[in-house]
């Protein structure tokens, strides 16, 4: 926050028109910036696939989720995020470097954090669909970069996911068969087995199970 504050009045040049417009610009692809180049979107679809394995679609809310796939997402961030302010952010602010420096230098751990997650075959795939020229992983356009990540978290979460599914499959197919052969019919299966998964799920202290291990899927 505090080299925010400095960057705000960089040398006097706070009212530079290229400087209001940089400043713009950030705050406006900040969210996008925030979902597409952290952690977030492995975790907030884990999260939501556990809601819909437990059977409970509602809860925890929307909300709920988002807040706390935020809260994970920033401490996961930190050592990157602290490498931005110390290696770009405070430079900046003291004016030892120029903006596009800046720029350079923030996306910097930004990309070692992303190619650390992203998996080589989709760094090749999107490079031959933009017809990127032919470079190192290490070395591909932020656009590339940042298509081969989203998809790669997306694949990571859904493989989470499916690991999560079992137990919960494995209920319903256990409480399905127990009314089956005590001929109750009429009674529809969620309504037994989801009280079962809720108590199963409290019993393992499941919230800081899924949490912990998401956490620590990251490398």
């Amino acid at each position: 926050m505090d080299s925010l504050v400095a960057i705000a009045g960089h040398g006097g040049k706070a009212g530079l028109p290229l400087d209001v417009l940089a400043g713009l610009t950030l705050i406006a692809l900040a969210p996008f910036l925030l979902v597409m180049t952290t952690s977030f979107v492995r975790i907030v679809v884990v999260l939501s696939l556990v809601r819909s394995a437990i059977g409970a679609s509602s809860l925890p809310p929307n909300t709920v989720l988002t807040g706390l796939a935020l809260v994970l997402t920033f401490v996961i961030m930190t050592p990157t995020m602290q490498r931005v302010s110390h290696d770009a952010l405070d430079p900046y602010a003291h004016g030892k470097i120029t903006q596009t420096a800046m720029l350079d230098r923030a996306f910097a751990p930004l990309r070692g954090f992303m190619l650390r997650q992203t998996h080589a075959k989709d760094l090749t795939l999107f490079a031959h669909i933009a017809h990127a020229a032919p470079t190192s992983n290490a070395k591909q356009p932020p656009e590339v970069l940042l298509a081969a990540f989203v998809v790669g978290e997306l694949r990571s979460a859904f493989a989470i996911g499916f690991a999560l599914y079992l137990p919960f499959v494995a209920i319903d197919l256990a409480v399905a068969s127990i009314l089956m052969g005590l001929g109750m019919f009429m009674l529809s299966p969620p309504i037994v087995s989801l009280p079962c998964k809720l108590l199963l799920f409290v019993m393992v202290d499941g919230w800081a199970l899924v949490c912990g291990g998401v956490v620590s899927s990251f490398r």
